[in-house]
């Protein structure tokens, strides 16, 4: 694969991410956030006030098990106005086709379910290409190892199995391999995204012994990339063909102790996101984007700098850092509680579709905005 970074790949540096999951949470109950923010409503006012605000790349999803509520019958209604409102203003999405949810008919672990995805997918690329929709950026399977750890593992979503969690990543690599196959019948000049959390875990004192241990935990965090790219289970299919950007998911909880568990906010055990950035270059030798990060409440203002700060840090050191998606960029009901989690940019909307900021993370993000962007640099140091 050709590995020329030096044109950056998106309209924007900073990019906005509308959380879309529809997964069926421990209660057994549907979520589907975007209707829950009414994005699905105000698809066009949000992405305009983004543009406005000096985003023009955004993360978005569609939902599948509204999609084909019958087998093989796929109803596009759902994702029309987010895709017509992209097309007329102008924004750059990267669509999720998968962010924890499916059809409830539908068996993860049977044979057919990579490529009952498949179709699913190359059905949304020729809805696109029939809506005039131009290169488009597809995220197949949005968090592979955090879904096959919370579906497979430890029973919080569907289909709320104990100690499967391999069989589900498995079956998640192929169907991300199946579905990008897909999409390049319709669209070859597609660009895709994988991406997955960034962790780190260590050992300390009273548990030197679990250092080792400790290790291999963090050393699964590369097995889907590693997986997809072909140098792990080739039998699934996989090929450097396959990764193309990788997307880190980075939060304040992305490292702990072995084994208790209790999660690393400072030195001496803490390890700066820079290193890790740099840990995944190295390893993939692959553009790089932070597909989400973000913090709840007061704190948001603090968490993006030392974002920007790190991934500044590791562009110097020669990662080719592509992008910052704040995830979300709408406050949204909690997951498991319906609580009004304060960790976006905007809030809920009024009637109109009007959405509150919070002042403190806009003027944080126009701060680091106003000052010379990676994109402005890399225009000038053209001329």
């Amino acid at each position: 694969m050709k590995k020329d970074f030096g044109d950056y790949i998106f309209k924007s540096y900073f990019m906005g991410g509308f959380e879309c999951s529809t997964h069926r949470n421990f209660q057994r109950r549907r979520i589907d956030v975007i209707e829950a923010t009414r994005h699905d409503v105000f698809a066009e006012v949000d992405y305009r006030r983004l543009i406005h605000f000096g985003i023009r790349t955004a993360r978005d999803g569609i939902r599948w098990h509204l999609i084909e509520r019958e087998p093989f019958q796929y109803d596009f209604s759902s994702a029309e106005d987010q895709v017509r409102a992209a097309k007329k203003t102008g924004i750059q999405i990267i669509w999720d086709l998968f962010h924890y949810g499916y059809p409830d008919y539908l068996d993860i672990y049977s044979a057919d379910f990579p490529e009952r995805f498949a179709q699913l997918s190359g059905a949304f690329a020729e809805f696109l290409k029939k809506e005039k929709i131009e290169a488009p950026f597809f995220c197949p399977v949005n968090e592979i190892s955090f879904y096959a750890f919370a579906a497979g593992d430890v029973a919080w979503f569907h289909p709320y199995s104990n100690g499967r969690g391999d069989e589900i990543k498995r079956q998640l690599v192929r169907a991300t391999i199946l579905s990008i196959d897909a999409i390049r019948e319709i669209y070859p000049d597609a660009r895709f995204v994988q991406s997955d959390p960034a962790i780190h875990i260590t050992a300390a004192l009273p548990f030197l012994d679990f250092i080792e241990e400790a290790e291999n935990h963090r050393q699964a965090q590369f097995q889907a990339f590693d997986m997809i790219c072909g140098k792990r289970s080739p039998e699934l299919g996989g090929n450097e063909k396959y990764l193309d950007i990788v997307g880190v998911n980075y939060y304040s909880n992305n490292q702990w102790l072995h084994p208790s568990g209790a999660r690393i906010l400072r030195e001496p055990h803490y390890r700066p996101f820079s290193s890790i950035l740099g840990e995944y270059f190295e390893r993939y030798q692959r553009p790089i984007i932070v597909a989400e990060t973000g913090i709840e409440n007061e704190a948001r203002p603090e968490w993006f700098r030392y974002i920007w700060e790190e991934t500044a840090i590791a562009r110097n050191r020669g990662v080719p850092i592509e992008g910052i998606c704040l995830y979300p960029i709408l406050n949204h009901p909690g997951w498991d509680d319906d609580r009004h989690c304060h960790n976006g940019l905007w809030d809920y909307p009024n009637e109109a579709g009007e959405r509150l900021i919070y002042a403190p993370l806009a003027n944080e993000i126009k701060m680091w905005m106003k000052l010379e962007s990676p994109l402005a640099a890399a225009a000038k140091s053209k001329r």
